[in-house]
């Protein structure tokens, strides 16, 4: 019978137990790459928004999340919406944060 099946033989001793310190290693390398590649941008660029909307003043042309472009007419500090001027008779209220860009005076002129 040992012609076509060959014999299994047993390990030659128990296998050695993977050390703490590897894994230590691995989880630290996979925290410095979570960091570095998902939480340290979407910070910056937390920062950068809030930064954006503290800035916005009145006649500064905006760009919202919706795809509007208007003018800002009226800026409440107290509360967090701005009024936003489409056209001559159009005036839109919008919250701060749906503010996507400012864009360069006499963008509205050249559309």
């Amino acid at each position: 019978m040992s012609l076509f099946i060959s014999k299994a033989h047993a390990a030659a001793g128990p296998a050695s137990a993977g050390g703490g310190m590897e894994m230590i290693i691995m989880l630290l390398v996979f925290g410095l790459v979570f960091y570095f590649m998902i939480y340290r941008p979407q910070a910056k660029r937390v920062k950068e928004h809030k930064g954006l909307m503290s800035a916005l003043s009145k006649g500064d042309e905006v760009l919202t999340q919706g795809g509007i472009v208007g003018k800002i007419v009226k800026v409440s500090d107290e509360k967090d919406f701005i009024v936003v001027s489409l056209a001559e008779s159009t005036e839109v209220i919008v919250q701060k944060g749906a503010i996507n860009a400012v864009l360069p005076k006499g963008t509205m002129k050249s559309l």
